[in-house]
This record gives structure tokens, C-alpha cells and sequence, in this order.
């Protein structure tokens, strides 16, 4: 599959979804007449052909994004809300992974490569390539994979997804380095540099990442003609990584316990002077100059 074929696709897609006003004009629009023409958001797909039914696309949040949005995710954008976060639109998310698939269905999977540095996105990713016998990296990313023929782990996929370009940025660089095709998960306020295409999502949530995965696995088996949705037993809770919150509580307390400790170095050096304040240590006259430093036996 080529980058033009790919390209194509995005121009199709975003030329056939549906697209909001800009901000300005949302806020125009009296509160009245919003909430009289959809009263929720699921009204507001109601009616809508998707690849799951829209209650659990808005539990899983996919559609949410950051208060911050960058120049490449603008055209992605479908509102606002109230509280400063960005919002996808759900119809050209699911798109997009309909889309993503159809490539997808056509490599073999060995020729996958998928690769996700932050924590939720391990479980998705490496489900995802089990199922489909397609190539996971999690963790740090070992610079040469994909360009050094040497290296021990040394891969060459025909093609890479990445759950986000700035944490996953050194696998993006090689990909682009050899020229093959890159799908990228991006949120709000993601950069879009050697990407060449994109599922404009919540690239950060536990829920939205196990969702994406979920759908993207088996769309991409209905289209081998593998099987039917009905026949994926695959449940998306298999997709979703698992956290033990008494863990992650024990390590931020030591953490914290860490800087706050007493044997933690202040920034103008020693514990202070009177009172504990921090500060630097003045020694000299009364003038307050700088005196040089006292000896010690």
C-alpha cells in the first residue's frame, strides 16, 4: 500500500464526515436552541451505522482530547466543551478505523509492526499483535530496530501504528527514515510530522486505547474474510491494561517521601539557616558581602 493511497483515504474521509462550526459560532448560539436540537450526545448519533453501539464509545471516552490543540489536529476538531477540552467527532473516528483496517487487512501480519512506549497502551498493542501475528514493542523503543541490520531485535515492517508521535517518536523517525507507511493514534494536541495517516482519538485513556484496538483487530479480520463480528470472541476488556492501584500508590508515596526527605538537598545548598528557611549561607561582615568560605578543623 502506498503513501498516495493513503492519502487518498484521508481526503475521502474527511470529505465525507460530518463537521461542526467553529467555536466562535458555538458559543453564538443560544444555550435555548443547542439543548432543543440534541438534547445529549447520544442523540446526536442516533441513527448513525457505526462498529459499536455509541453508549460504549462514550464510556470509553475515545472522543475526548486535551485543553490544548496543535495546528495539525485542528481540521480534527469537532467542538469545544464547556470545561476547555477538545472533542472528536465518533462518526469520523469510526471511520477512520474502518479505513485503517481495510490497509491493514491487506499485509500479511508479520509485516505489522506496532509500537506504544506509555503503559496503557501495552496490553491493546500486544493483544493486538498476538491475535493478528503481527510484531509489538512496548517500553522504550531500542533505537535501530527498524534501520540497523545488526541489531539483535533488528525488524523491517512494511508498515507501523503508533499510539502517539511524541512518545513513540524514535520509532516514527526510523519508519520514516525507510520509507514505509505510518498510522498514528493522535490526540488534540499531537504533531502530525511523517504520519501518513491518522485516527484522531484519545490517545491517553486506558479505555479509549482498549477500544480502539478491540475494533481495529476485528475489522481488520472481518475484512481477511477470517470471520464475522459476531464470531470475534475477543472481548474489549482483554484489550484493557491492567493496574494495580496499590501499587502505583506505594510507589508515589516513596516518590514523594524521596524529595521531601531530610537528607534531600535544597537548592542554595545545606539545610538553611535559622528557622530552616533555605537560602544561601552569607558568612563576612555586616555589610552582608561574601566572605571567603570559613575552615574547618
Amino acid at each position: 500500500m502506498a503513501k498516495k493511497d493513503l492519502n487518498e483515504i484521508e481526503e475521502k474521509v474527511l470529505g465525507n464526515a460530518e463537521t461542526a462550526p467553529e467555536q466562535d459560532d458555538i458559543q453564538a448560539v443560544p444555550k435555548e436552541k443547542k439543548e432543543s436540537k440534541f438534547d445529549s450526545e447520544e442523540e446526536f448519533y442516533k441513527g448513525k451505522d457505526l462498529l459499536i453501539d455509541i453508549e460504549t464509545y462514550l464510556k470509553s471516552g475515545i472522543h475526548i482530547g486535551t485543553k490544548f490543540k496543535s495546528g495539525d489536529m485542528h481540521r480534527y476538531l469537532f467542538k469545544k466543551r464547556r470545561d476547555g477540552l477538545m472533542v472528536f467527532n465518533i462518526e469520523t473516528i469510526d471511520k477512520r478505523i474502518r479505513m485503517a483496517a481495510k490497509l491493514f487487512s491487506k499485509y500479511d501480519g508479520k509485516d505489522i509492526a506496532v509500537v506504544c512506549r506509555k503503559l496503557y497502551g501495552h496490553q491493546p498493542t500486544k493483544k493486538f499483535a498476538s491475535i493478528l501475528s503481527a510484531k509489538s514493542y512496548t517500553g522504550r523503543f531500542i533505537p535501530g530496530t527498524f534501520t540497523n541490520p545488526e541489531a539483535r531485535n533488528f525488524h523491517e515492517p512494511k508498515v507501523v501504528i503508533v499510539c502517539d508521535p511524541l512518545a513513540d517518536a524514535q520509532a516514527l523517525k526510523e519508519a520514516a527514515t525507510i520509507r514505509i507507511p505510518v498510522l498514528s493514534l493522535a490526540g488534540s494536541d499531537s504533531l502530525l510530522a511523517d504520519v501518513d495517516f491518522t485516527i484522531p482519538a484519545n490517545n491517553k485513556g486506558r479505555k479509549s486505547l482498549a477500544l480502539i484496538f478491540y475494533l481495529l483487530t476485528r475489522e481488520i479480520l472481518v475484512e481477511r474474510k477470517e470471520m464475522s463480528r459476531d464470531g470475534f470472541s475477543a472481548k474489549i476488556e482483554d484489550f484493557e491494561q491492567e493496574i494495580d492501584e496499590s501499587q502505583l500508590e506505594d510507589k508515589s508515596k516513596r516518590r514523594f517521601s524521596d524529595r521531601s526527605g531530610p537528607g534531600v538537598k535544597r537548592r542554595f545548598g545545606g539545610k538553611g539557616g535559622k528557622g530552616g528557611k533555605g537560602g544561601p549561607r552569607r558568612t563576612g561582615g555586616s555589610s552582608g558581602t561574601r566572605g571567603p568560605p570559613r575552615r574547618r578543623d
